[in-house]
């Protein structure tokens, strides 16, 4: 007696058969790119550059500023003509 139903076994078949296809159509375009790339030679590598010495880096730094006058002068007042 078989402890799942019908249905419940097809879907089981069906989610076999996609993974198993899935397997095989991914595993065929694999090897139809190493196929493709298994004549190809690299390209021969370009010589080194020897390393330069990093130039100093210099910081701007502004001067620091006076505050301004916490004193004020008398007001002065303002005639309209």
């Amino acid at each position: 007696m078989s402890l799942l139903s019908v249905q419940s076994q097809g879907l089981l078949w069906c989610m076999f058969l996609g993974i198993i296809v899935v397997i095989v159509v991914h595993g065929i375009k694999l090897a139809a790119i190493g196929y493709r790339t298994f004549g190809k030679k690299l390209p021969p590598e370009p010589p080194k550059e020897p390393e330069k010495k990093p130039e100093p880096v210099y910081f701007l730094v502004e001067r620091k500023k006076k505050r301004a006058k916490e004193e004020y002068s008398e007001p002065r007042q303002i005639n309209f003509q």
